[in-house]
């Protein structure tokens, strides 16, 4: 799973020497796609529901085009699980988001990992440690999760 996904982000995400605040931006968006995508696949298997979630975060949230969005479901679907190395999309995320913006993507998780109104343990394991890797604090992954599951 996870080669297939490098490949995505050093076609995507790899910074050029001389990048543009967009390209940034942008490198930054597909990178909590990624993530986003990783939850969905974390448990066993892609629910319908699911997919509607992911593919409307992805594009409602990170403004991704429906290519890259089609992209990036079909590695996730395609490749078998692999170990997890998120560093190469949190360290984006650390680099690019503000505090706010983490705690949005950390919602926006759990958002994803809720869809079938069934939180896999893998799900929740993945976002805890993906919150912890881009410093939410872990009342405010708490109150992203209330927010969700309140809903």
């Amino acid at each position: 799973m996870l080669a297939a996904i490098k490949n995505f982000v050093q076609k995507h995400l790899a910074a050029p020497a001389q990048e543009s605040a967009e390209a940034a931006e942008r490198r930054a968006r597909l990178a909590a796609a990624a993530l986003l995508v990783e939850v969905v696949r974390d448990d066993e298997g892609m629910d319908p529901a699911e997919r509607t979630a992911l593919l409307g975060s992805l594009n409602r949230k990170f403004g991704l085009e429906e290519s890259e969005a089609a992209e990036l479901v079909a590695l996730a679907e395609a490749e078998a699980r692999d170990a997890t190395d998120l560093y190469q999309f949190t360290s984006q995320i650390n680099r690019h988001f503000t505090p706010e913006q983490k705690i949005l993507l950390i919602e926006e998780l759990w958002r994803v990992a809720y869809a079938d109104e069934f939180l896999h343990h893998n799900e929740e394991h993945l976002i805890r440690k993906v919150a912890e890797l881009i410093h939410v604090p872990h009342s405010s992954f708490i109150a992203a999760k209330l927010r969700v599951t309140r809903r």
